[in-house]
């Protein structure tokens, strides 16, 4: 030391592993009753009774010991089983549960298989994952299976082959676009097919018409009844079916406000018709300024045309009728007058 004082190492060590011993406790934990260990759930059971004096005197620190002591047994439990190493981790294969811990919930159900699976299990079709890359013909390169610039992209072509049985005159291309929305519509069918599938749910076939599960005769009612009133005399002059009952024409009546009432209920309707008109938009000044003046101008182009025809001189043709000084019109006649 620069001092010149002498350190004793061994009274250094020893105080440290004094302060090691007053933070950190010992592993071996002994108990009067052992408590029980279901290492699978990673749980404890203590069964060990409690001592009321020391948990009324300090209940935090009673049962953070408690705690401590039960976790503790419970670590040195796991670190008895066979573990192994992964990543530079030390991974412990616990065993299975002894304790059965009820669920809050029921076990999900498997997934019925779809068509398509069951039709691959039959067949012995084993799914196998494609290479992402492929090889482009056209450009000798490895393009992305699907994407932005993908391989072997069919879309981008220029010029399609008439078949030999088609129409010559038939546009390919919007025959491959409509291919491919029903491909794309056969699809979302099937999709939706099979989640109605799983949730038992009944799907109309091809015909819509109910595959499976009989119809209430509410339900059949309810239907022959739409069927009537589709027709167009509103099935006045459908026939009847044996025992069949017609339903009467329902629908709601409407309401009229009461002539005579009180003046409470009169206040009340008063104020709501005065909330509805004032939560409507304020009146836009400019627009209405600019819709009265249009109006103005054409009532006032109106009136001159009507004066210019009234002010003419003399008489004037329209259309082979005359027009007289006061604006009336009146056929010429082929006969002259003579004065006598």
């Amino acid at each position: 030391m620069a001092d010149g004082m002498e350190v004793d190492v061994a009274s250094v060590l020893s105080a440290a592993e004094k302060d090691a011993e007053g933070k950190f406790k010992s592993v071996d934990v002994t108990k009067d009753i052992d408590p029980e260990l279901d290492v699978g759930n990673l749980s404890a059971i203590d069964l060990q009774p409690i001592d009321l004096r020391e948990l009324r005197k300090n209940k935090e620190d009673f049962l953070r010991n408690l705690a401590r002591d039960n976790a503790q047994l419970l670590f040195n439990a796991i670190w008895k089983l066979p573990n192994e190493r992964s990543d530079g981790l030390v991974l412990a294969k616990l065993p299975e549960p002894s304790t059965v811990i009820p669920r809050e919930k029921p076990i999900p159900k498997p997934k019925l298989p779809t068509k398509w699976e069951e039709y691959a299990k039959q067949k012995g079709i084993k799914r196998r994952k494609r290479e992402r890359m492929v090889f482009d013909k056209n450009t000798q390169e490895w393009k992305p299976r699907y994407g932005y610039k993908r391989g072997n992209d069919n879309s981008q072509d220029w010029l399609l082959e008439v078949p030999q049985n088609s129409d010559p005159y038939e546009d390919q291309f919007e025959k491959k676009i409509q291919a491919k929305k029903e491909r794309i519509s056969k699809n979302e069918y099937q999709r939706l097919r099979n989640i109605a599938k799983n949730k038992k749910i009944p799907v109309p076939n091809k015909n819509l018409e109910p595959s499976s599960g009989r119809q209430s005769k509410d339900q059949v009612t309810a239907k022959l009844n739409i069927s009537r009133l589709s027709t167009a005399s509103l099935g006045k002059f459908t026939e009847k079916l044996p025992k069949e009952k017609i339903q009467r024409k329902t629908g709601k009546k409407r309401k009229f406000e009461p002539v005579v009432g009180d003046m409470s209920s009169e206040r009340s309707r008063s104020m709501e018709l005065a909330e509805k008109i004032a939560r409507k938009e304020p009146l836009d000044i400019n627009k209405a300024v600019s819709q009265h003046i249009t109006e103005t101008q054409k009532r006032s182009s109106g009136s001159k045309k009507k004066g210019s025809i009234k002010g003419k001189k003399g008489k004037g043709k329209i259309g082979g009728n005359t027009i007289n000084k006061t604006g009336k019109t009146g056929r010429k006649s082929g006969k002259k007058k003579t004065k006598t």
